[in-house]
């Protein structure tokens, strides 16, 4: 069976068997090189590797998996890199935290023992909290890093290790790209220093949930509208997550006495037995919530994924049914109703700004000169916008940011999404709305009125393994090097390559340097209008595609006719370039 597998995989697979591994680890990596070849292969053709998010993979043994040498490896990496950058700080310390997945409180303590043994003071949740507190944490406890056990809205088998900065925002380059060097420093699990100092770990709670809870409820922009719609029915989720408790007690907080939550869904379990996946993006997440809603008629349903740093929600359209909508839309929502409120209550002075990306909706960028607000585009990963908010700090001030997959931050307390403040920003707007006896959906057509009915909608092709990212690798490829021409019959009359920061125009020959950071990224810009992105993922085997197309909507009774209209064209779109 040997002979089938690469000779530099099982030299690497072999080295595990020989080195200092636990015994059920060499059991699990014996059993793969005699029984499952393929599998072998994936545990250990590469190491895992910061991505977007830091550390992602599936659990188990091997280079390629996330388990305890790997996780201990990366986090002696990191307290190597923090030493050579933090030289004059004695103690450097440490915030940790960890979501409900299967191993999270056993990684997260894993992390706090070699930060510990490296001098670390280190201060470790007592249990399950949202990504967005642990990002609040660092700034609150003056840590100059963080980490957060967590592999957000993955399946199952799935865990991961966000890796964070002195000012709460995930690592971006130089520090993502230094850390992951000084990883591959660490050749042998000898070189992790396991043990050592646990009087360094300083266990923390209650201090810091009240701090962050309270930046959150200074965000509330409507109490006095609150208080009349305290009534409103809201249903939420936390999809057996960590959201299970702060976002009920923020809601409660900011004055909402009817929040309904799905009680089999309100239980912390890493095994997500009600689901197919905790993804608030997939309508399946949604099915418990849904009929929970339909039951007492509510007004609201939100969702947050196991980390609670994304949220998705549902509410009716025109017609009463529910819908859910996507992370562009809620963004939409969110945006305009924080900038009309900043706007009437006189809160505006010029100087403030939003964030999006560049395969977020446009019409973020039209509520944005509809409220004469600053305007900035980013890469995709909320790490971006984090490095935003850091460049324009004392500067301008920030108001709120956002992206397509389901992600939001409002204030600058935080430096990564927060789906925490933002379900209860949500809850805020659907009682603005009903003080008007309205809806948010009524809200969601009035904003289509005035700045444009634009509909977005995004195709993940998944490719597993060592060949699916090869696969990916020259779908791109392939794209750069014969780029369409024409799309749904429209001519390509725009490429902007964010891999070498070339915007081209095909009509004029005319080309300008893209002021960002290099990211494997493709946009195809059409003559009718629409827009269509390609980026493989940085945390996921899967290469993404997204569609953006737009109508005028004259008034509410075209919304149907125009959506149809609409769906077809990113149905056409995907057709022509032979997705499905």
């Amino acid at each position: 069976m040997n002979t089938a597998i690469d000779p530099t995989v099982l030299k690497r697979a072999n080295a595990w068997l020989d080195g200092n591994f636990d015994k059920e680890t060499i059991a699990m990596v014996r059993e793969m090189m005699e029984k499952n070849p393929a599998e072998l292969t994936d545990a250990f053709y590469r190491d895992l590797e910061f991505g977007t998010g830091g550390l992602r993979g599936i659990m188990g043994a091997g280079t390629n998996r996330m388990n305890k040498y790997t996780v201990g490896m990366a986090t002696q990496g990191l307290a190597n890199y923090l030493l050579k950058m933090f030289p004059e700080v004695h103690p450097i310390q440490a915030a940790i935290s960890f979501d409900s997945r299967n191993n999270s409180s056993f990684f997260a303590k894993i992390t706090a023992e070699v930060f510990a043994a490296n001098g670390f003071r280190v201060f470790l949740f007592d249990d399950i909290r949202p990504t967005p507190e642990l990002s609040f944490a660092i700034r609150h406890l003056k840590c100059q890093t963080g980490v957060m056990l967590t592999a957000s809205h993955n399946p199952k088998e799935y865990n991961g290790y966000k890796a964070y900065w002195d000012d709460g925002a995930q690592m971006i380059g130089p520090h993502d790209v230094n850390v992951t060097d000084e990883v591959q420093k660490i050749t042998s699990v000898e070189d992790v220093r396991w043990t050592g100092n646990p009087e360094n770990i300083i266990e923390i709670g209650k201090e810091v949930d009240e701090a962050y809870l309270g930046r959150v409820l200074e965000l509330s922009l409507s109490p006095e509208l609150i208080r009349l719609q305290k009534n409103l029915k809201i249903v939420y989720t936390p999809l057996h997550g960590c959201g299970r408790k702060m976002v009920p007690e923020t809601l409660k907080r900011f004055g909402f006495e009817n929040v309904t939550t799905v009680k089999e869904q309100m239980v912390a379990d890493g095994n997500f037995p009600t689901v197919r996946s905790p993804n608030p993006e997939e309508q399946d997440a949604m099915t418990l919530a849904l009929e929970k809603a339909r039951e007492i008629d509510a007004d609201l349903v939100m969702a947050t994924d196991p980390d609670a740093d994304r949220v998705g929600i549902a509410l009716k359209n025109a017609k009463g049914e529910f819908i859910l909508l996507n992370g562009n839309q809620t963004a939409s929502l969110l945006f305009y109703y924080i900038l009309y409120r900043w706007k009437e209550k006189k809160m505006l002075t010029g100087n403030e700004y939003i964030v999006s990306t560049i395969v977020t909706t446009e019409l973020l960028k039209g509520i944005s000169v509809k409220f004469s607000v600053g305007y900035f585009e980013c890469l995709t990963g909320f790490k971006f916008i984090a490095d935003v908010i850091r460049k324009h700090e004392g500067k301008m001030k920030y108001i709120v940011g956002g992206e397509e997959s389901f992600g939001y931050l409002i204030g600058d307390f935080v430096r990564d999404k927060d789906a925490v403040s933002a379900c209860a920003l949500l809850a805020e707007a659907a009682a603005w709305m009903a003080s008007q006896e309205k809806s948010l959906f009524d809200l969601l057509i009035r904003i289509y009125q005035e700045l444009g009915f634009y509909k977005e909608h995004l195709i993940s092709v998944t490719k597993k393994g060592k060949t699916g990212a090869e696969e990916i690798q020259n779908m791109m490829v392939d794209y750069r090097q014969d780029p369409p021409t024409h799309i749904n019959s429209s001519k390509v009359i725009l490429v902007r390559d964010y891999l070498v920061l070339r915007e081209k125009d095909l009509i004029t020959g005319k080309e300008k340097v893209i002021d960002l950071p290099k990211s494997n990224v493709l946009q195809f810009i059409l003559e009718d209008g629409s827009r269509i992105s390609v980026r493989p993922s940085g945390t996921e085997p899967k290469i993404k595609f997204y569609f953006s197309v737009k109508e005028n909507l004259g008034g509410k009774e075209e919304y149907d006719h125009k959506d149809f209209i609409l769906t077809k064209k990113i149905s056409d779109i995907i057709a022509s370039m032979k997705l499905k």
